[in-house]
């Protein structure tokens, strides 16, 4: 496979322009630029071949990011981050000297990471030099690796939604990992412990959501809202609730949230939803897997979340007779 030449080191991402030949066709490779070619005449074979999304590849040429000596081919993968300007990393030294908890990565190669967010942790900060998000967390763990490199999110999940988060390491991985998310490639399970007993063991829910113009931390079903599609399974029922595995098709914001209570079956703990309290204090939501397809080598990488302590608890009150 032509990806399983590509290293990263450093900033740079390296292609080993030797071995390539032995993959290629014996026309592809007699068309492969010769030492001296320029850089420009690099770019074409490769956007040629499409091997490089056109975009970002004539981004880095742009900016001289692409450097060939003849067998290793170089293209700029990210800028060097200012530690001591950049806002996370600048979070993420103050984590590091304050002891914080290493949090638990679930997935890591050269090109992507998934870690695991615990409840009541944000992905991202909602002020400058926010200290407890899963964003500086994460580039507490590249500081301490000494990789101080810029990682992004791939998609989110609610400050109270514990499970697993998609991260890109250069700028190639996430745009790919953005287009599959566009195309709905991404696959995200959950499970929620609801209120009332759903009636069929498995349905969708297929209703837009938007704004609700009266609270504007809720969301609400509306015919003026985005399209928003929720498949879900019953897992087990008891006599006051039902636990559920769920799979989003779309990524609205409090999506699960909205479906289940549009349903009639508010999340246990929702309190903006209208979920009871009295045994937790935030939604009974657990983001329990994601597959995605692996940017660089085209596998399918399937990572499980841990289970959380307060999910085990919650199912123990709920089986009390």
């Amino acid at each position: 496979m032509f990806h399983q030449l590509i290293t990263r080191q450093g900033l740079d991402l390296v292609l080993d322009w030797k071995r390539l030949g032995e993959v290629l066709d014996d026309e592809q490779a007699h068309t492969q630029p010769r030492a001296g070619s320029h850089p420009h005449e690099v770019r074409q074979w490769l956007l040629a071949h499409s091997f490089f999304p056109v975009k970002w590849l004539n981004q880095i040429f742009s900016v001289g990011g692409i450097k060939w000596n003849g067998e290793q081919l170089h293209l700029l993968a990210y800028n060097e981050v200012d530690i001591a300007r950049d806002d996370v990393y600048r979070s993420a030294g103050q984590w590091l000297r304050s002891g914080h908890e290493t949090v638990q990565m679930l997935y890591e190669d050269d090109h992507c990471l998934v870690v695991y967010k615990s409840a009541g942790m944000p992905v991202h900060g909602s002020s400058k030099g926010q200290l407890n998000t899963l964003d500086v967390a994460v580039a507490a763990h590249m500081l301490h690796k000494q990789d101080p490199i810029l990682v992004r999110h791939i998609h989110r999940l609610d400050d109270e939604t514990s499970g697993p988060v998609l991260y890109a390491k250069h700028q190639l991985a996430q745009l790919k990992l953005d287009e599959q998310m566009r195309n709905k490639e991404i696959d995200r399970q959950y499970i929620a412990i609801v209120q009332g007993v759903l009636t069929l063991e498995k349905g969708t829910v297929n209703a837009p959501i938007g704004k609700d113009r009266r609270e504007p931390k809720r969301r609400v079903v509306t015919s003026s809202g985005d399209s928003a599609i929720t498949h879900y399974n019953v897992i087990a029922k008891y006599e006051h609730y039902t636990e559920v595995a769920l799979r989003l098709e779309t990524g609205r914001t409090h999506q699960i949230r909205v479906h289940m209570t549009h349903l009639g079956h508010p999340l246990v703990g929702d309190k903006l939803y209208g979920g009871e309290t009295k045994w937790l204090m935030h939604q009974a939501l657990h983001g329990a897997s994601l597959t995605f397809i692996h940017p660089l080598s085209s596998e399918k990488i399937y990572v499980q979340a841990t289970m959380p302590s307060w999910y085990a608890e919650i199912k123990q009150h709920i089986t009390k007779r």
